[in-house]
Formats: structure tokens, sequence, C-alpha cells
């Protein structure tokens, strides 16, 4: 399978782009003015202790307070305590890292266990412990990597100053290479512990990468063909980190220097525009519907226009099988988290349920995000889930509308009329007018002046008054004023 990762990079902000045989997979968007902010450690102050939520509020700095479970602080040697109470008070400095992103109205996700990436190890300073990837299936390269890191911590003397767990990228990687990351770990580490001593809070001890960086860090596999750059700067510092970090996929990389932008090589731009819609188009004539909410994400399979050649379970079959591949697909490239349920076509046939579930699963094992597939509802719903750090990318490039306020409904313009007729009726009651002028949407004013013009001489029959209709072209269709005369 070939892939290839597409960088586009510009002032204001940073785009990157997943490409598999041709086909977009994934996009990271990062701008400039509101960079995320996971991995990020800060020294933080405690401004409220929840006893009942066995959590606290922790500022750092950022516009909300960020919010910490007990489970996520230890004590110096280690060892969780269960009462908040006894671990916190309000007023006391806290070191912490970012493991969410603030999302919505959500304040950012905190722990105490700090872990700084490299590319082929995590450093956790407040353990002992050394962990693999479990991805890294085979047995004996887990061996090998657990005996090559024992090694390189004893020769370096720290057996007792830290655990690490290996990556996924360490596999296949030599004791030069994981000596060089626990070398460059330990330095890091030792530059942030001074500012934690020294740095008031609130305030950031230590940012992650930049997208272009974290990107290479992070996504890069042995899969990946192609790194195109279309910034000569942001080239050349990634030349840089990767000559000391990263060497074996220098010759991967590539400027870009097209005048035709780099985005519009695999139709990016259009996928993005396609990934913000609620409707999923199948090449088979079926399709999905996406509605994402802020307790889950529903995904609904239909057969639309495809009807099939053979019998109704068969079609059902091969829609459903083909949704599996999309839905993991529209779930990378729009970055769902959280809860999600599908519900996939009825299917009365077990090894059907079993092979459109396989489907899901494999399709989901070139995720970086970690996903888990509960299993099928009495009601033949799909449960997952998958792992959210960072805003989805609706949640990146939109806001809610102004007119349905994120409902995704607007109330009709028969609707807005009646609920003008009962004000008007009510502002008759309480105040005495000459008159009335209703302000309103276009929509609504040419309904009141047609359809529901019988309706408006009978209310001014029965108030005694005389009724007027404004057209106010900044008003969505549920805005209106009524004006006394």
């Amino acid at each position: 399978m070939s892939e290839e990762i597409l960088i586009n990079i510009t002032p204001m902000e940073s785009r990157v782009a997943v490409v598999e045989n041709g086909v977009l997979q994934e996009v990271h968007v990062e701008r400039t003015q509101r960079r995320g902010i996971v991995g990020n450690i800060y020294k933080g102050r405690v401004v409220r202790v929840l006893p009942g939520m066995q959590a606290a509020f922790v500022d750092v700095g950022l516009e909300r307070a960020a919010f910490i479970h007990a489970a996520e602080i230890s004590t110096r040697e280690g060892s969780a305590v269960e009462s908040i109470a006894a671990l916190v008070h309000e007023g006391q400095s806290l070191v912490v890292q970012v493991t969410k992103d603030p999302i919505g109205s959500k304040g950012a996700r905190l722990t105490t266990h700090l872990s700084i990436p490299s590319r082929y190890l995590v450093y956790m300073p407040r353990t002992r412990h050394v962990g693999i990837s479990l991805k890294i299936e085979e047995e004996s390269e887990r061996e090998r990597l657990k005996k090559v890191v024992a090694d390189c911590v004893a020769s370096e003397g720290i057996e007792h100053e830290g655990g690490f767990i290996l990556r996924t990228a360490a596999e296949g990687a030599g004791a030069d290479e994981i000596l060089a990351d626990i070398r460059y770990l330990r330095r890091l580490w030792d530059q942030i512990a001074g500012q934690m001593q020294t740095a008031s809070a609130p305030t950031v001890i230590y940012e992650d990468l930049s997208l272009a960086l974290r990107t290479l860090r992070d996504l890069v596999s042995p899969r990946i063909e192609k790194i195109r750059i279309d910034s000569r700067e942001t080239f050349q510092k990634v030349l840089q980190f990767v000559t000391e970090l990263m060497p074996e996929i220098a010759d991967h990389l590539e400027h870009y220097p097209g005048e035709r932008p780099i985005f519009d090589l695999y139709g990016v731009e259009d996928e993005i525009q396609k990934a913000l819609e609620r409707k999923v188009m199948l090449k088979s004539g079926g399709y999905l519907i996406i509605d994402p909410a802020e307790a889950m994400t529903t995904i609904d399979v239909n057969t639309g226009a495809f009807v099939g050649h053979r019998t109704l379970e068969e079609t059902i079959f091969k829609t459903n099988l083909e949704a599996a591949t999309a839905i993991a697909r529209q779930l990378r490239l729009r970055n769902l988290g959280g809860i999600i349920i599908i519900d996939f076509i009825d299917m009365e046939d077990e090894e059907h349920q079993r092979q459109v579930l396989r489907t899901l699963e494999k399709q989901l094992e070139r995720d970086h995000a970690k996903t888990n597939i509960i299993g099928i509802t009495v009601l033949g719903l799909v449960q997952m889930t998958r792992k959210r750090t960072r805003e989805s990318l609706e949640q990146v490039l939109c806001e809610p509308c102004s007119c349905c306020q994120g409902r995704g409904k607007l109330r009709t313009a028969e609707t807005i009329c009646y609920e003008i007729f009962r004000e008007i009726l009510r502002e008759a009651r309480a105040y005495q007018a000459e008159g009335y002028l209703v302000l309103a949407n276009q929509k609504v004013v040419d309904r009141l002046l047609d359809e529901e013009s019988g309706n408006v001489a009978d209310l001014e029959a029965f108030i005694g008054r005389p009724i007027k209709f404004q057209v106010e072209g900044t008003y969505s269709q549920e805005q209106y004023d009524v004006v006394l005369l």
C-alpha cells in the first residue's frame, strides 16, 4: 500500500494530509493562534477541589480552568491515593500535563503522570516501568527491545530515574538509535525539571512540537513513501529534525515548489469539504448519515439506490461491508472520538454479521487513535469507542449556525407567522397603541402578505388596530420584532 504525507504551511495555519493509494485518510489542522496543547506541561495552581467528584480544577493560564481526576494524581512515591482532599488543596502548585485539549465548553484534561515522547520511546520520569506497544506483536522482538532498553539504561547509570515505553516505531530499531533517544529525553527532562523548581504558577514549562514535527514523530511508518512539504523554511527545519532524530527517513523528504497548491494534487480540498457534510455516499449507491453530538456520534447505514443482483440479504451484506470500510476512513478523516454507535442495516445471517465486524476491525487497525469495538447490542447496533484527544475536524473548521443555534433545523415560516400573531395579541392586551409594525425576514413577510393575509385581516378586526410589515434583510428566518406605533 502506497502512503504519502502532504504538509501545507501558511503563516496562519499548518495542515497535514495522510494519503493512501491516492485517497485522503487523515487531515490535521493547527491554527497559528490556536495551537493544540496536548502534551504540554504546566505549573498550575489548584483553584477548586470537588470531593463529590473526586476531582479538582487547576488554573494553568488558559481561558478555562483545567480538570484533573484523583486517579490522575499520585503521591511522590507513585502510590495512588483515593481521596482528592488528601492529594491536593486550594492554592497548591501542581505540575501537570494536558491529556485532552479544551473541547466545546469543557476545559483541558490533566494528569500528573508526566510523559515525554521521542521517536522510539516515551519517557515517564515518575515511574520505573518499561513497557512495549501492543502493536509490536512478535514476542522475540518484544524481548529484544526490553533487553536493549535495559542495557542502555544500565550503561547510562539511570536505572532508578524513570521508566520507558517503546513505541510502535521502535520495531527493528538498533541499540544505538534507542540509546540516542534515551539521551535526548534525559537532556530534555533535566531542562523541564529545572523549570519546575523555578517557574511560578500558572505558566507553561514545556510545549509539544509543532504539527509538522509531530507528524514525523507520530505518523511516519515504513509504509510512507514520500513526505512532501510546500514551505522551504519548514522543509529546512524538518530536515534538521530528521537528521538529528530520524535519519532513516531523510530520503523520503521532498520540498514541493510547484505553483499548483499541494493539497490540490490529490483533491484534498474537495475531500475536506465532503468531510464536513452529514451524508457520505458509497460507491454502490448506498450512503451513511453521520451525526456527531456532545455525548456520542451516531452513524446510520442505508442501501439508498443500491438494489443488488440476487437477494435482499446479499444487497444488505454488500452495503454493510462497503460501509464498514467507509466508516473506518470517516472516523480518521473527521477525527471523531468518544462513544460511537453504528446502525448497520439489519442482517439475519450471523456469518454476515461476523464478516462485517471483522472488516470494521481490520480497517481500524491502521487508525493511529486507540479504538475498541465493544460488540452488537440486542437492537443490532454496533458499539465502539475511539480515543478523543483533540478537537474533531468539524470543531476546528466550523462553529454552530447563528440561525439555528446548532440544531440543524429552522422553524418554518408558517410557525414564525403564528408566533407573531400570538405576540401581537399579547401586546394588544398589555399596551394601548395606534397600530403594530412587524419586522421580519423576507420569507416570513411574504407569507404574512400572501397565505396568511386572511388571518392578518381577522386579527386586525379583532384587536381594532392596523398591522404593518417591513422586511429586515439582516434577520434570519426565526428572528422578528413587533413594534408599537
